[in-house]
């Protein structure tokens, strides 16, 4: 039990930094809004909730603990900076070619590499991610994860391995705006559909990371809020800390 607890404290001082980094770089967030220093309930869902879509079995506490461990920060990255990002990308990915199976039958349609080194541009984007989404004692797994899907791709419900990661994960959406499936292990019924915009940054931890299942859904069934998402090839950067021991 105490080592349950300990977990829980380190993940809500984690979702307290993140929004704290938030506020200090002067990124304006419409799910974001201040309402206690102490309060569980320091981050909390707006009634105008751009990017979250719920299913009716989610009750108010549980969509509390769900927008408070999965942050969408809009407009993340400048279309100047996605174009750089991408023109560093090109030349190793043009070299590559989609596969349609996985390893694991987690993904459909995508290639992938992982990336040490970036140029200058590009490794500022990468330290503010770093520096927004995870506290400053973080141990960050060096290789940054490049995911690129085709139009026709999606991937598969899963819950990343704490074997390989730990407990947050922050990825930049490049290219396409898609629909984000959210399911919970244990109750099926509970469901909720995350909108990554182009060029937004999502940030999960807590409940979101460990609770449920996330898949990015196919360029058919992408629709948010009873609207139709242009999804096309749609490139994701992705940071990840050390595994939690």
């Amino acid at each position: 039990m105490l080592k349950v607890l300990t977990m829980r404290s380190i993940i809500f001082s984690r979702v307290v930094t993140i929004v704290k980094r938030l506020r200090q770089s002067n990124i304006v967030h419409c799910r974001l809004r201040h309402v206690s220093n102490v309060s569980s309930d320091l981050i909390a869902p707006t009634p105008a909730d751009h990017f979250l879509s719920f299913c009716e079995e989610f009750d108010d506490d549980s969509r509390l603990k769900f927008s408070r461990d999965m942050v969408i920060v809009d407009n993340f990255v400048s279309e100047s900076e996605e174009d750089s990002m991408m023109d560093e990308l090109k030349p190793v990915l043009k070299e590559m070619h989609y596969e349609f199976d996985h390893w694991d039958d987690a993904i459909h349609g995508y290639r992938e590499t992982e990336r040490l080194k970036w140029s200058p541009k590009n490794m500022q984007i990468i330290e503010r991610v770093r520096r927004i989404a995870f506290p400053s004692e973080t141990s960050h797994i060096p290789l940054v994860h490049v995911l690129d899907l085709a139009e026709e791709g999606f991937i598969k419900p899963h819950i990343d391995s704490v074997r390989f990661c730990g407990d947050i994960i922050a990825g930049i959406s490049l290219l396409s705006s898609s629909v984000m499936r959210l399911v919970h292990e244990k109750e099926k019924s509970k469901c909720v559909d995350v909108l990554l915009p182009r060029r937004s940054l999502y940030i999960m931890t807590g409940t979101a990371r460990y609770d449920y299942t996330h898949e990015l859904l196919n360029k058919e069934m992408s629709i948010f809020k009873n609207e139709k998402v242009q999804r096309g090839r749609r490139l994701s950067i992705i940071c990840r800390n050390m595994p939690l021991k």
